[in-house]
């Protein structure tokens, strides 16, 4: 229903233009929208059409998308007859718009795949080269770290809680995440930083090189794409040691 009323809308621009464009010989005492607010409805049109594509992860660039074919739809939708809500509606169209859901979810689907795939092959190849540096160790688990300073003896245990800075950053140097002096259980957050903070104690400081698999995986997270390699500057203010609760 929303997608049916976006096409709407887009109509009602070449709608506008179109009877602009066409003035009829009877005089009327009414007046039809001007260029300059004709325009503006067409920019507002514009938006609208970013904010679904965007929204709904279609495209993030209109290079992603044919907008001749964009154009066409729009074309067909004002040729098209009937009431848009009838069952029939659709049939009309080189594509049946009863199978819009299908289509468009098969779509985000395979752009899905394909991107996580990509950042799954990124993701080895650069925990292949940083390997290779003196300066970074890797764990048994695939984890990677640099450490700047261990800190305290007494290091960062699952049950205890931190307070850390920390900036976590893409493979791109993509900022996605900073915060400053952030509370939380070591392990209650992704493997890669319970397994880290487990290398520092309070006042330490490291670079951590999380793979997926111990990070958000192919689920990934908000704006964190699936299978992405992520790299966290760490700084351990202070540790709380757990207190098991008297029986």
């Amino acid at each position: 229903m929303k997608t049916i009323k976006f096409f709407a809308a887009a109509a009602l621009v070449a709608t506008l233009a179109l009877s602009c464009n066409s003035q009829p010989d009877v005089k009327v005492d009414a007046e039809l929208p001007t260029a300059a607010e004709i325009d503006t409805v067409s920019y507002l049109i514009g938006v609208n059409f970013g904010s679904f594509l965007k929204g709904n992860n279609f495209a993030e660039d209109l290079k992603e998308i044919n907008m001749a074919e964009v154009k066409k739809g729009m074309e067909d939708f004002l040729k098209a007859e009937g009431n848009p809500y009838d069952p029939t509606f659709g049939e009309q169209f080189k594509v049946n718009l009863d199978r819009m859901g299908e289509l468009l979810n098969g779509f985000i689907s395979k752009k899905q795949t394909y991107k996580a795939a990509l950042n799954q092959a990124q993701g080895e190849e650069f925990l292949a080269k940083n390997a290779l540096k003196e300066n970074v160790d890797t764990t048994a688990s695939g984890l990677q770290y640099t450490i700047i300073s261990e800190g305290a003896e007494y290091k960062v245990q699952p049950q205890d809680t931190v307070w850390v800075n920390y900036k976590g950053t893409l493979l791109d140097g993509t900022v996605f995440d900073e915060n400053d002096s952030t509370q939380f259980v070591a392990n209650r957050v992704i493997k890669g930083w319970t397994e880290g903070l487990g290398l520092l104690g309070e006042g330490g400081k490291a670079t951590l090189y999380i793979p997926a698999d111990l990070a958000y995986g192919a689920r990934g997270n908000r704006n964190i794409a699936p299978n992405s390699t992520l790299i966290f500057d760490v700084e351990v203010l202070k540790v709380g040691k757990y207190v098991p609760a008297e029986k």
